[in-house]
């Protein structure tokens, strides 16, 4: 049975103040917040609506796990932190050693760096993994503060989020 998606387009069309969808129906990100905006109700026929499980792909059991519309981590102690790392900006001596010196701050180990230079400007990712016990939202926060304003721009993402991102 093929599963029926409700956007925000369905929610602003509904007239009334409820809307009743079947237990498996995927409601977007985007109809929920526009619900809410509305003051509208989104429910099932037995109570009130659920994200389904995933339950199809071949990656369905790791989804059940770790579900993309979760927030990054801010703190992990109880195991070690995957986490893509890119940095843009003007090519200059120093800059890979800014980043790396940050990152063995927190003990941090590149497993993969890929850098291109095209025209005076660089584009750097890194593929890190933090030991048990480094938090991710204190090294997402000191990566991201370097660069400053005209140099160059850092930005972290947990692996998580990065492979949903680019899942076929």
């Amino acid at each position: 049975m093929a599963r029926r998606f409700l956007t925000a387009d369905d929610v602003r069309r509904e007239h009334s103040g409820s809307i009743v969808v079947e237990a498996d129906t995927i409601v977007t990100p985007q109809a929920q917040e526009t619900a809410r905006e509305l003051g509208k109700v989104i429910s099932t026929t037995k109570g009130p609506y659920v994200q389904p499980t995933p339950d199809r792909g071949p990656d369905a059991d790791k989804a059940r796990r770790s579900l993309p519309n979760l927030p990054e981590p801010l703190e992990s102690d109880s195991q070690a932190t995957s986490m893509i790392v890119t940095a843009v900006g003007k090519n200059r001596p120093g800059v890979l050693a800014e980043l790396t010196s940050a990152l063995a701050e927190f003990h941090a180990s590149v497993h993969d760096i890929s850098q291109r230079v095209v025209d005076g400007y660089f584009h750097l990712i890194l593929v890190v993994e933090t030991p048990q016990g480094v938090g991710f939202g204190t090294l997402k926060q000191r990566m991201e503060c370097l660069g400053g304003a005209d140099d160059y721009a850092v930005r972290v993402m947990h692996e998580r989020v990065f492979r949903f991102m680019h899942r076929v």
